[in-house]
């Protein structure tokens, strides 16, 4: 295995883990790491799905003990039945609007500068979001949200689709402006990353075997231990960070990096590819 793409790869996955749980965008990351390293053909499309599945492992292992808890009780308890619920309708709208609309999504929207266009416009909606005039918080822990709460944050996942939203940064905002607290909102994104991610992970991987051989797995292998490392580090931190910050901060780093891609972009400082 080529050692310069074993590099690009524990690069990816850095790059996976460190933005996978904030609301910057990882697919808009790994779009532009990808086209500054030369990793952006069919196949680095696939490990950028795939290396996903190691940031969830860092969120299965920060949030065991509450899974391990919820699946005991799964059976007898009604409060466990109505949390997997919760999980289950939030990431049915990501399915059927990914399977209607992702391939044509991947085919004209996966570019630089769309994906700079909409860091800069999601920067903007997260400093509307912490600036608009406090409501009142309806569901201040993650086990008391409705299936219609689930419902309206699972509708919001959606709009990740274009990337650089930012599944996170869609799932969390929007949460908070429906009336979840910042705590719950983020619990509740972290546990919806888990079945949308996986899923996205082991569908890629079934749609494109044709382009994948046993000598891609030390590549995804790479891959995935970076992207779960940094990914284990960056929700610890993150946990830490929201008892008493704003998100404010990430959506000035957002319109500050977009503005950076377009600049380049259009003075030809940089040769992004689509």
């Amino acid at each position: 295995m080529d050692i310069v793409l074993l590099v690009k790869a524990a690069i990816m996955g850095v790059v996976e883990g460190l933005t996978e749980f904030l609301p910057i965008s990882s697919t808009g990351h790994l779009i532009l790491a990808g086209s500054l390293l030369g990793f952006d053909d069919a196949k680095a499309k696939v490990f950028d799905i795939a290396i996903q599945t190691g940031a969830i492992f860092a969120v299965i292992l920060v949030y065991w003990q509450k899974i391990r808890a919820t699946l005991v009780a799964l059976p007898t308890e009604r409060q466990a039945q109505r949390f997997a619920l919760n999980v289950l309708v939030g990431f049915l709208p990501a399915v059927v609007l990914g399977l209607l609309f992702g391939k044509a999504i991947k085919e004209h929207l996966f570019t630089p500068v769309v994906v700079a266009s909409t860091f800069i416009l999601g920067g903007f909606i997260i400093l509307w979001a912490e600036r608009r005039p406090a409501t009142a918080v309806r569901v201040q822990e993650v086990e008391d949200m409705t299936v219609l709460d689930a419902l309206k944050v699972g509708l919001a996942q959606c709009l990740a689709m274009v990337p650089g939203t930012s599944r996170s940064g869609a799932t969390i905002i929007g949460g908070m402006v429906l009336g979840l607290s910042r705590k719950a909102a983020t619990d509740y994104s972290f546990f919806l990353a888990i079945p949308t991610l996986i899923g996205a992970g082991v569908y890629s991987l079934y749609k494109e075997r044709a382009l994948l051989a046993a000598a891609d797995l030390p590549l995804f292998a790479v891959g995935l231990l970076f992207s779960f490392l940094s990914a284990w580090l960056c929700v610890r931190w993150l946990l830490r960070y929201i008892s008493t910050h704003s998100f404010a901060a990430f959506a000035y780093y957002r319109i500050a990096f977009g503005v950076v891609v377009l600049f380049t972009a259009w003075t030809g400082m940089v040769r992004w590819a689509d």
